[in-house]
């Protein structure tokens, strides 16, 4: 699929909070969205700023990866939306306050998120500005037995903004994983296949080289 389509494809509708602020704002904590996060001596963190309703599975998986082994966080919309989920703030205008500390208080942050299928309903793309180990997940994940590409500057979905959360880390510079829905879906019937993806991640990340 060309750039162009790909742009149009996966181009959301506007986001209807631009800021934490404004959501927190008229959303209540418990009831519309909660957030689940751990600190660990760990110098990764793996974040899901689109957990429960915005972008389903997400949260599991980066549970997952996290284990007992890295720190995590998960921003979780707990209401269906008639049209789209109006919880989701871009990953570049993502400011919830633990999510921001959780990144000053760590070198590397791991972003998981979730896409449509499209023309491509079995790959992870992988993106971020941490381009090695951006290659080694990838390689990891096609070494487990799943689709994996590494993805990069001119790509919709690349995360390559130094504004987006997964680079939001003291290096600058952190890893995004897209996940297409088709994978999330068989993640919650494969508890299995779950844990081998998370394996595979997990891996790459306790075999980075500073």
């Amino acid at each position: 699929m060309a750039n162009s389509a790909l742009r149009g494809y996966f181009r959301r509708m506007a986001d209807r909070y631009d800021s934490f602020a404004a959501l927190a704002a008229r959303e209540i904590e418990g009831v519309h969205y909660r957030i689940r996060i751990a600190e660990r001596p760990s110098p990764i963190a793996v974040v899901a700023p689109h957990g429960g309703c915005i972008e389903p599975g997400t949260s599991e998986a980066t549970l997952a990866i996290a284990d007992d082994t890295f720190s995590f966080y998960c921003f979780e919309s707990l209401t269906l939306r008639a049209k789209g989920d109006g919880l989701h703030i871009t990953s570049t205008r993502f400011d919830e306050p633990q999510a921001l500390r959780l990144a000053q208080n760590s070198e590397i942050l791991i972003g998981v998120h979730g896409r449509k299928n499209g023309e491509d309903a079995a790959s992870v793309w992988v993106g971020g500005l941490h381009e090695p180990l951006r290659d080694a997940i990838s390689a990891a994940l096609r070494d487990s037995g799943f689709r994996a590409r590494s993805v990069g500057d001119g790509h919709p979905l690349a995360g390559r903004d130094p504004a987006n959360i997964c680079n939001r880390g003291r290096r600058g510079a952190g890893v995004q994983l897209e996940l297409p829905r088709a994978l999330r879906i068989s993640f919650a019937h494969e508890r299995g296949r779950r844990e081998r993806f998370a394996a595979a991640v997990r891996r790459a990340l306790l075999h980075m080289k500073s």
